[in-house]
């Protein structure tokens, strides 16, 4: 099933059913424009077979990185490097979409003291600043910025954008009831809570067209108490297919409840290795008619293709495997592999790990792809994971603070 072409409802076409999910290849310059690494890259995935590749995190606002490095797509972006990466992406046969997003209190303090957020509430994780609660016209603000970087992705030649409203950045927190603590229009019941993400999509569905493709990532759930429901999801789900969307990828959790950002080992249950939010988007498309895309954990090609032959998911998003193998996408699809590069699982188990480092480590190997054009699995997980820190440091080093 995975070969198989997927119609959406806009009329555009992908190729096959695997894409490459965002990740934060944080392979921007000192300017945050995509270097040649990046360009390089996406080139090689497009060329690697599959149907679909989404950019990392592209912040819409520079003062609300979500990592030192991100390609930020505004009105100050080089332009020329905009289309270069779009075009890169495009050069196998790909469809290309550019993640916007903006990281509200989920901006590390090192870049942001006081971010903008939905409420005061602080990210309960040392590195994070108290958030500035917005007001009516900074949200304007957000909503225009999400706008114009949805038509400068269209003016560089990508074929659509992806709204993050999953993983606790803004567009998420306010749709937490555990964050959005507000008692106006943008808070409350959860049609108010969806507001701010649906309001996003409206403005920029007005300036971009029908032709181009508008996605939305949305949690199934943030798995916090009093948080973002599964039942919650299923709701929004269905607002924003009356919006226009054309799809809506399935994944979950945040900084605080790092679900999509774990790996488990060889001694760990089958079952928990492929597919986390798999039975959670199954109620979500039960719902919808338009395509939904689920991503956490896929790596065998008998689920993927279970998964979409059962009607669960649409399309199969994949991450870290695109970082071990470019090409692996190909393979799967003539029959070369049965299943993705799951070098994780010969991790230590999450418990007996620094907090994020195989995270950590998947980001020095994409770092490495920035540099050398491939990376390097003979460095050890620890290695792996210090490198990343003290590359983190160098990004950060030459930022300039907000508020300093």
């Amino acid at each position: 099933m995975i070969h198989k072409p997927l119609k959406l409802p806009n009329g555009r076409v992908i190729r096959n059913r695997l894409v490459k999910s965002a990740m934060s290849e944080a392979l921007g310059d000192k300017s945050n424009n995509p270097t040649n690494g990046l360009i390089n890259l996406f080139s090689r995935w497009s060329k690697g077979g599959a149907g679909l590749l989404i950019t990392g995190n592209t912040p819409i606002d520079r003062k609300h990185l979500e990592h030192a490095g991100n390609f930020v797509l505004d009105t100050r972006t080089d332009m020329d490097r905009a289309k270069k990466l779009a075009s890169a992406a495009k050069s196998g046969g790909a469809l290309v979409l550019a993640q916007l997003a903006h990281a509200g209190r989920q901006t590390p303090e090192a870049i942001n003291n006081h971010p903008l957020s939905i409420s005061d509430i602080r990210l309960n994780l040392p590195g994070y600043g108290k958030p500035t609660p917005a007001t009516d016209a900074d949200l304007e603000v957000v909503i225009q910025q999400f706008a114009t970087s949805a038509a400068l992705a269209k003016e560089a030649g990508f074929d659509g954008v992806q709204i993050h409203a999953a993983h606790g950045y803004l567009l998420s927190s306010s749709l937490s009831p555990r964050i959005n603590t507000r008692d106006d229009l943008w808070g409350g019941t959860l049609s108010k809570r969806a507001k701010l993400l649906l309001s996003v999509i409206q403005k920029v569905r007005a300036g971009v067209g029908a032709d181009f493709i508008i996605s939305t990532k949305l949690n199934s759930s943030d798995f916090q108490k009093g948080g973002f429901s599964h039942a919650d999801s299923i709701e929004v789900a269905k607002m924003l297919e009356r919006e226009g969307v054309d799809f809506i990828e399935i994944s979950g959790g945040n900084f605080e409840a790092p679900v999509s950002y774990q790996h488990t080992a060889k001694n760990e249950r089958t079952a928990s290795r492929e597919a986390y939010f798999l039975d959670y988007a199954r109620d979500i498309k039960d719902a919808l008619t338009i395509p939904v895309m689920v991503t956490g954990g896929f790596r065998s090609v008998s689920i993927m293709n279970q998964a979409v032959s059962e009607g669960s998911a649409d399309l199969i998003g994949i991450g870290r495997p695109f970082i071990i193998d470019p090409e692996f996408p190909e393979k799967l699809l003539n029959g070369k592999l049965s299943a993705a590069p799951s070098i994780e699982r010969d991790f230590s188990p999450v418990d007996k790990l620094p907090r994020g480092a195989a995270l950590n480590w998947f980001c020095h190997q994409l770092a490495l792809h920035g540099v050398q054009g491939d990376s390097d699995l003979s460095i050890p997980i620890i290695d792996g994971h210090e490198r990343y820190l003290d590359t983190i440091k160098l990004l950060t080093n030459r930022i300039t603070k907000v508020g300093d």
